[in-house]
Parts: C-alpha cells; sequence; structure tokens
C-alpha cells in the first residue's frame, strides 16, 4: 500500500468511525474509545455483531448479517488496491447503516 493508499484508507476509515462508532458502541452499552484504529474499529463492529447475533430477535439478528458483511469489506478494505477501496468502503458503509437501523 503507498502512502498515499494508506492516507487516504486511513481518512476514510476515520469518517466512517466518525458517522458510525457512537451508534454502535451505544447499541450494546459500551464506552467509546476517544479514537479507534481502523482494526480496532472493525473488532466494534464484530462485537456489535456477536451481541446482536446471540439475540432471539428476528431485527437484531439482520443487523448482526449486515455487520459481519460490513466487516469483511472494512477488512477487505484494508487491503484493496486504491482503486478498489472507495467501492468496498461505500458497501461497508451502507451495511452499518442497514444494521444501525435494525437495531435501533
Amino acid at each position: 500500500m503507498s502512502m498515499s493508499t494508506s492516507t487516504a484508507a486511513a481518512t476514510t476509515f476515520a469518517a466512517l468511525e466518525a458517522c458510525f462508532a457512537a451508534d454502535l458502541a451505544a447499541i450494546i452499552g459500551s464506552d467509546l474509545p476517544r479514537s479507534l484504529a481502523p482494526t480496532r474499529f472493525i473488532g466494534l463492529v464484530k462485537e456489535v455483531r456477536d451481541v446482536l447475533g446471540a439475540s432471539s430477535h428476528r431485527p437484531w439478528q439482520e443487523a448482526s448479517k449486515d455487520l459481519a458483511i460490513a466487516a469483511e469489506y472494512l477488512t477487505d478494505a484494508l487491503t484493496a488496491p486504491a482503486d478498489d477501496q472507495a467501492g468496498v468502503l461505500a458497501w461497508a458503509r451502507t451495511h452499518l447503516r442497514d444494521a444501525i437501523t435494525a437495531a435501533t
């Protein structure tokens, strides 16, 4: 990954974190750390996925599925070529948004 690619990916992850981390943490009643590195943000997504997936409440199970997909896209974006990152992260954003909507 080149320096510009690393910077772009970090900026995009920071934007996703700013948009979704507080809502994700609130779903599981967790305190939100001040700043999340991309891998810690993915970890938060997976933690919420696991909590919601353990529920018998169908909308939460569906939200868990969306979070699983989002985590895959976020993980893929860490190693995706620069040309592919925007599309991969857009799909992650869609699944994050859908999951939060279903869980709240």
